[in-house]
């Protein structure tokens, strides 16, 4: 799970810096999964937090569905469009 949601985080990084603020909604997928950057000390490798913040929990509910599925099923995907092997990362 951390392996999908550290992809996820990474991918919203690289929408957001794509995302012009004044052009996008505020509900937006690129601008809900850019909140989400607030997670990424509790998902990254050697990340000393373990429990997630209130922000972050509060960043994850206000992220739709749709659009959070959407993303990790695009990321899982990206290793074969770029015709590189699979991660294979192994949830716990």
């Amino acid at each position: 799970m951390r392996c999908q949601v550290a992809v996820m985080l990474l991918l919203a990084v690289a929408l957001g810096t794509h995302v012009k603020m004044g052009e996008a909604q505020s509900n937006s997928c690129p601008v809900q999964l850019t909140n989400l950057n607030v997670c990424a000390p509790f998902v990254v490798p050697g990340a000393s937090n373990t429990d997630p913040s209130a922000d972050c929990c509060n960043a994850l509910q206000a992220t739709n569905r749709d659009c959070l599925c959407n993303t990790l099923r695009i990321a899982s995907q990206l290793t074969s469009q770029c015709n590189l092997p699979s991660f294979g990362c192994v949830l716990n």
